[in-house]
């Protein structure tokens, strides 16, 4: 079922800019908008522009992050770019704000399946883990501060309407997003399970965060219990998901919004 989300999601991504944006000149966010850019001003095609702007950032990626996350992520961009290269760009509906605001949906439906597929589609959400993972800076500040530039850039090129309906297209993108996964950017996951040495390394050779072992005791059992807490970004959500159901497919786990870390956020050095 995973890879078919993944299949899904990217492919409901490449309608939404074919179909809705690229025939009114109005962007996505993130690398897929830079691609988008070069795919008007260049002979360069879309699809292609976008598998060669991610590709470094995927290595880079896929060695600094989650292997199976980057992976993940591999394939949604190779769907992305492999769909917008072959479907033809042809405006379904000719009112650009009608578009604008569609077609954000859309993008933003894609791209939220992704993520529940423990995935991404790469550019800007690739820079911005790898940011974090260096200093603890927040993600949404990061991204929001790149896709500004890339409306800028857009109201530069073109012009100051298109940079408006991108900023559009931008915002129902995120709120929708927002609305199939997760609004928070950092959430705190408190895991009551029998098997907590187990969990502990499985979570630390596959998460690139620290976590805290308590001992507790069932109110009702009266059983000994370990309690794990720890803060992942949203990012990581649901691969740290089915990384607790393979080692307790029972474990008790509550998922709380974090306003606000300090001191380390990611496991530190050895």
């Amino acid at each position: 079922m995973q890879l078919v989300g993944m299949i899904t999601g990217s492919l409901i991504i490449v309608m939404s800019f074919n179909l809705f944006l690229i025939p009114h000149e109005v962007l996505s966010s993130g690398m897929s908008g830079i691609s988008m850019i070069l795919g008007m001003i260049t002979p360069v095609n879309t699809g292609l522009a976008n598998f060669l702007l991610n590709f470094p950032l995927l290595i880079l990626g896929y060695k600094m992050l989650g292997k199976k996350f980057v992976m993940n992520s591999i394939f949604s961009v190779l769907i992305i770019s492999l769909g917008l290269y072959i479907v033809p760009v042809f405006p379904i509906a000719k009112d650009t704000i009608l578009s604008s605001i569609f077609g954000g949906a859309l993008t933003g439906l894609g791209v939220g399946i992704v993520f529940r597929c423990s995935g991404s589609t790469g550019g800007f959400d690739i820079i911005g883990m790898i940011v974090a993972r260096k200093k603890d800076f927040p993600i949404g500040v990061l991204l929001s501060g790149m896709n500004a530039v890339v409306i800028v850039i857009s109201g530069f090129l073109f012009n100051w309407d298109t940079a408006l309906n991108t900023l559009v297209s931008i915002y129902v993108t995120g709120k929708v997003v927002d609305a199939i996964y997760t609004d928070h950017a950092k959430l705190t996951l408190m895991i009551i399970t029998e098997y907590g040495q187990e969990m502990r390394e499985h979570l630390l050779t596959n998460l690139y965060r620290g976590l805290t072992i308590m001992d507790g005791v069932g109110g009702y059992s009266n059983d000994k219990r370990n309690v794990l807490i720890t803060v992942i970004s949203r990012y990581e959500l649901n691969e740290v998901k089915n990384l607790i159901s393979e080692v307790d497919p029972t474990a008790f786990v509550n998922i709380t919004e974090t306003i606000e870390v300090m001191g380390l956020f990611h496991r530190p050095s050895p």
